[in-house]
């Protein structure tokens, strides 16, 4: 069983249909038993949209529906492991990705080769 949690950028390339995301990773996602988009990046998506750092249409979350992802919320538990993970990463973002891949056993589709530094599983997302 494949289960996997996608990477902000991993997300937005699969939306967009970006040549960044390279064909094992959406091979990957489209066979998977389960692909999840943390809560974590729409928060992440949300505050780039807003700082104008990222151009991003409102129904974010719709539209992840209807691609067929599901929706992961954080937790208590999340948050405290990912307060807890060594300083490998600064980005609280990725470090809440990270916490609720380990918590959840899910494969966390990343072109961020410091999360490698982590006790996570993880999918080349990038070519």
């Amino acid at each position: 069983m494949r289960r996997l949690l996608l990477d902000t950028h991993a997300l937005l390339w699969w939306l967009g249909d970006a040549t960044e995301l390279g064909e094992q990773a959406r091979g990957a996602i489209m066979r998977a038993d389960a692909a999840f988009v943390s809560a974590a990046s729409a928060w992440e998506i949300a505050i780039k949209r807003a700082l104008g750092k990222l151009t991003v249409p409102e129904g974010l979350s719709a539209v992840v529906l209807e691609e067929g992802f599901l929706e992961l919320p954080i937790t208590l538990a999340h948050s405290e492991r990912a307060g807890g993970l060594p300083a490998h990463h600064r980005d609280p973002f990725d470090r809440m990705l990270i916490a609720q891949a380990q918590a959840e056993e899910l494969v966390l589709v990343t072109a961020d080769c410091r999360i490698n530094r982590y006790d996570v599983q993880t999918l080349a997302a990038g070519v």
